[in-house]
């Protein structure tokens, strides 16, 4: 009995997946207004990290534990970092609801996490909406509140050519993250992305379930048309 309802359960979080995915494909190509509204809702979470410090451990964990609540993350597996930041990440972070920013050891040696930094703070202080939760990944979180530290040496060597307006920018965007109540690791702990995954569904205002039925409701709030099309996969996993 249990292993059909865990089948059923696994049908149903595909099936809504699938339309969200789907819907969002048909807006893009229609060039509806329908997109916005979609990529508005559907993208709740924008991870800021360093990827070579924890895209293959703590955020791949994370990411897992996102989708079996069926919290959308955005991903930039396909985008080329560089020292700027790509305009087409600006609209990502805009759109999401919470940013969950990683501070590990070589976050501040990369130039293009430092200003997803900087427009995760312009979004949030613009906005009032953005909520910014700190991950404090095998580093003292006063290292990167103070710039102290071998994450001060990274920072000041990243930022060597840059204007001291830049810097100063740069310092005050860390500064007002790293004060921001957040999480504190020294290793990767399953059970800390489980509690990180939880604080998000509580800031979405959303209860952390196992069932797909609160995904259904919020589909139906947010458009018409997701009534009709929830309707449809209610009356298809049900019979």
């Amino acid at each position: 009995m249990n292993d059909k309802h865990d089948t059923d359960l696994t049908f149903k979080r595909i099936a809504a997946q699938f339309l969200t995915l789907s819907l969002i494909r048909f807006s893009k190509k229609s060039h509806s207004s329908l997109h916005y509204g979609l990529q508005f809702w559907v993208l709740y979470v924008f991870p800021s990290f360093s990827v070579e410090d924890i895209r293959q451990t703590f955020l791949s964990h994370f990411l897992k534990d996102l989708d079996r609540k069926l919290i959308i993350a955005f991903k930039d597996n396909e985008i080329e970092r560089s020292q700027s930041l790509n305009p087409d990440l600006k609209r990502p972070i805009r759109d999401s609801r919470i940013a969950i920013v990683i501070f590990s050891k070589n976050y501040a040696s990369s130039s293009w996490c430092l200003n997803e930094l900087l427009e995760i703070v312009r979004c949030k202080e613009d906005s009032n909406r953005l909520v910014v939760i700190p991950v404090f990944y095998g580093l003292d979180p006063s290292h990167v509140r103070k710039q102290i530290g071998n994450f001060g040496k990274i920072f000041k060597k990243t930022c060597q050519n840059r204007t001291e307006d830049e810097i100063n920018l740069r310092r005050r965007a860390l500064i007002d993250v790293a004060n921001t109540l957040g999480y504190h690791s020294t290793i990767c702990k399953a059970n800390m992305t489980k509690e990180i995954t939880n604080d998000v569904l509580v800031k979405l205002n959303l209860t952390p379930s196992n069932d797909i039925e609160d995904f259904e409701v919020r589909m139906v709030r947010i458009w018409g048309f997701y009534l009709v099309v929830s309707l449809v996969i209610s009356k298809v996993v049900s019979s």
